[in-house]
């Protein structure tokens, strides 16, 4: 099985809101491009937390906007073997060192775990740092969590209250 690897932070110093996910799946790893594929819901719910349609922007220009508002994000896995794009499948996890990054973003307020296994991996990475932060565990973006995108988008919206001055 192949190993699979997460891609580098998208985050610089003036980050509020930092949002985690696993691993990439297959088809964000084949496009090297976080959230690539198009029925992965991240781009609309990220549109209602910065308040900005973010859905007809090109990759680069939905990167600088989350930037722009305070955004950054991440994978909790460095890298991992797995069989498509499920987190059940992730095997031989190599965490990512959250807690360095975290110690790099003097604003951040929030963390917002994508999905169950962000969640639970995620936690144990940040330990005891995870007390300054605002931690929230965000219904996935996957298009195979089987909640619709009306019930997800209000819990994801809660992110935006740490972007504000």
């Amino acid at each position: 099985m192949t190993i699979k690897r997460s891609f580098a932070p998208v985050v610089d110093p003036r980050v509020r809101v930092l949002v985690l996910g696993s691993l990439p799946g297959e088809r964000s790893l084949a496009a090297r491009r976080y959230y690539a594929n198009p029925q992965n819901q991240f781009w609309r719910l990220m549109s209602g937390v910065v308040d900005e349609d973010l859905v007809p922007l090109d990759y680069d220009a939905r990167l600088a906007r989350l930037l722009a508002n305070r955004v950054g994000l991440w994978d909790v896995v460095a890298s991992a073997q797995r069989a498509g794009s499920t987190d059940a499948a992730l095997r031989e996890i190599s965490a990512n060192d959250l807690a360095a990054l975290v110690a790099t973003l003097p604003d951040l307020r929030a963390i917002g775990f994508n999905g169950g296994a962000s969640y639970k991996h995620g936690l144990r990475q940040l330990g005891p740092a995870a007390v300054r932060y605002a931690v929230h565990a965000l219904p996935s973006s996957s298009a195979m969590h089987t909640i619709g995108l009306d019930a997800k988008a209000p819990v994801w919206r809660e992110l935006a209250a740490y972007l504000d001055t």
